[in-house]
């Protein structure tokens, strides 16, 4: 049945819209504030929420921001005894679908909630095909050596249950595709899949990121913000990098576990949270309890499954395997015809040590393809296996092998010197790749926003 929300701090309001969608043979539920109305979103299968502007303890308009957050597919209709131009086009930004003044009109009304539910019909059933499409699209984990054969017999034991699992391997070794499909083949796969790189956030923002934060809680608290769990409610929440995780985070983690509720950041109400943990890193987390940077308890309670994706040195066989994948997946994106990899080449591919795994396969593939003509031959793995330094450039290191930051005597501290080797080497990095910034990010083994962040503390600039 369709279930229409409403959020009015007038009973009487409420009162005449209950008895007209009733009517409609819709079901209604109501409440008197905000707060209220968004943990109904959170719980219920709503299908429509109309919200009031002026309201005690919330502002309608920070309830239609905070909802868009819980459950961005459901249409909203703002309504206002006191509305002007301006609510209309803030609501409009927020992305409420149609805007209403009191008194309400019974036949706008009837013909805005029709409408709002249509589309929040079509919305949903496009999302359904999309995950389908992407589900059908999902790269596979490829590769025939027995360890990657037992992964994938792993995964179709454990997605189905709700079962944690560990997932360790070397950056680059393809974990957060065990990830994926761990999600894709268990019963939350209809839910969302939210990722989170630990490492990739300060620890100061780890706790806001994944429990969220009340309005005010610290000085950029200008709202109330939803953490990474309750975003992934009904779904998978793929925390990468666990063991880079501050042991302040851990403990809240660890309770979240352990009695599915957190607590948003200055808040001090217990919110219920309904999601399977699957967790990466490439540390040993024994070696990590040991020097005391990971909690013991937190590590069995993630660990009740542990599947080890081995690095791609361990399993060479599977190169010619990954490698032709590479080659056809990048010569379709290119739209050119696929390049064959001759024998030759797909041995010397095996040979060389890989120690960036799958990731620099392909970034190895991608640039052989651009590089080479017709066909990728052993001659264009020798030469283009190394692509850091051309022939000229090992030529003029080798003949100045001085310092080339310059004399050790221009910096104060050690601190400068990192910065200053730190800037040369990022900004070296993009010229190899022609300033392409996701590439450069891949190559370097750094999250995109973090290489972002550098070229605006270092002021890089394109020549």
């Amino acid at each position: 049945m369709t279930t229409i929300l409403i959020i009015d701090d007038e009973r009487a309001i409420r009162s005449s819209l209950r008895d007209i969608f009733e009517y409609e043979d819709y079901k209604v539920l109501d409440v008197d504030n905000g707060p209220d109305g968004l943990e109904i979103l959170k719980k219920e299968k709503i299908n429509l929420v109309l919200c009031d502007i002026k309201m005690n303890k919330m502002d309608g308009m920070e309830v239609l921001s905070l909802a868009k957050e819980i459950k961005p597919d459901v249409p909203i209709i703002m309504i206002s005894g006191h509305a002007t131009m301006q609510h209309a086009i803030e609501a409009a930004k927020k992305g409420a679908y149609d805007f209403l003044e009191k008194p309400l009109d019974l036949n706008k009304l009837l013909i805005a909630v029709r409408n709002a539910l249509e589309k929040g019909s079509l919305v949903t059933e496009t999302k359904v095909l999309k995950r389908k499409v992407s589900s059908s699209r999902t790269k596979d984990i490829l590769g025939e050596s027995a360890g990657i054969v037992r992964i994938r017999e792993t995964i179709d034991r454990v997605a189905p249950t709700e079962a944690r699992v560990l997932v360790t391997g070397e950056n680059g070794s393809g974990k957060e595709l065990v990830a994926r499909w761990l999600h894709e083949k268990s019963l939350r796969s209809e839910g969302p899949i939210v990722e989170v790189n630990c490492a990739a956030i300060p620890s100061e923002l780890i706790e806001s990121e994944l429990f969220g934060h009340e309005k005010g809680s610290f000085t950029s608290a200008v709202k109330q913000r939803i953490g990474k769990f309750e975003q992934a409610n009904g779904g998978t929440l793929f925390l990468d990098e666990i063991g880079d995780m501050s042991l302040s985070a851990q403990a809240k983690v660890l309770r979240a576990l352990q009695e599915n509720k957190i607590t948003r950041v200055g808040g001090e109400k217990e919110i219920d949270v309904n999601v399977r943990v699957v967790a990466a890193t490439n540390k040993d987390l024994l070696k990590e309890i040991d020097h005391g940077n990971f909690r013991m308890d937190l590590y069995h309670r993630l660990s009740v499954i542990l599947i080890h994706v081995p690095s791609l040195t361990e399993r060479k066989t599977d190169i010619p395997i990954i490698a032709t994948a590479f080659c056809e997946e990048i010569c379709n994106d290119y739209h050119i015809p696929v390049k064959k990899i001759s024998m030759e080449a797909m041995s010397s591919l095996q040979k060389l040590p890989w120690t960036g795994n799958i990731r620099e396969l392909r970034n190895m593939v991608e640039r052989l393809i651009i590089l080479s003509d017709k066909q990728i031959t052993d001659r264009d793995v020798l030469n283009f296996a190394n692509p850091t330094l051309d022939k000229g450039e090992e030529a003029a290191v080798s003949a100045n092998p001085a310092n080339p930051l310059g004399s050790f005597d221009d910096f104060d501290s050690f601190q400068d010197f990192k910065d200053c080797a730190e800037k040369e080497f990022i900004k070296y990095k993009l010229e190899l790749n022609n300033w392409n910034v996701s590439k450069t990010a891949d190559d370097i083994d750094i999250q995109r926003s973090h290489l972002y962040s550098k070229i605006e503390k270092f002021s890089l600039k394109r020549d």
